[in-house]
């Protein structure tokens, strides 16, 4: 099977060239100026459960923003149960106690579960059509499968501007996000 038609290999080189994107936008992007903007997108759902991410190599740091909103609600990171899995969320608080979890992330110390009801989603790639490029895991698609099932949750992407692409190869069990937040603005998909 050619890479054009295979749907793995179309992903890999997509994830390479975003990531690529991605490395040099953190090198000289404004992380700050994405953390205001997540935060002003996320100030008409402060009090509902969140879900964020503790970044990872050249993620957008989403930590202020999560920071800020656990003082009305809980805030959750995720933790990798085990492949194949939907991920968990326990709860975070800023400054509280961290250890390493699978694949280096770094996830609290003490297990308290929670469920969120708006995630910030970490990507590698995503399009102006609300589709998301992941590492190739499955776990946000699945997790939020699985989120969406039980009751409304909202899905925000959140990534350097630089990682938008045109088309991405996406297939039906991915996942759409709701909107992505970048630095340089706000992408809905209503």
């Amino acid at each position: 099977m050619t890479a054009s038609r295979d749907p793995a290999a179309r992903k890999a080189a997509a994830r390479k060239a975003a990531l690529a994107r991605r490395r040099a936008a953190h090198a000289g992007g404004d992380p700050a100026a994405g953390a205001a903007r997540l935060l002003a997108w996320l100030a008409p759902h402060r009090g509902r459960p969140l879900a964020g991410y503790m970044p990872m190599r050249s993620e957008i740091d989403p930590l202020p923003a999560m920071a800020d909103l656990s003082r009305d609600a809980p805030v959750g990171v995720p933790i990798i149960a085990g492949a194949g899995l939907a991920l968990e969320f326990h709860v975070w608080i800023p400054g509280a106690a961290m250890r390493s979890g699978p694949f280096g992330a770094r996830v609290p110390a003490l297990a308290r579960a929670m469920t969120p009801e708006v995630v910030i989603v970490p990507l590698v790639a995503f399009d102006r059509q609300g589709g998301r490029l992941g590492y190739g895991g499955g776990f946000y698609d699945r997790t939020l499968e699985a989120l969406r099932a039980a009751g409304p949750v909202l899905a925000v992407g959140f990534a350097w501007a630089a990682q938008e692409a045109d088309a991405l190869p996406l297939e039906p069990t991915d996942q759409p996000l709701d909107a992505v937040v970048t630095e340089a603005g706000v992408h809905s998909f209503a």
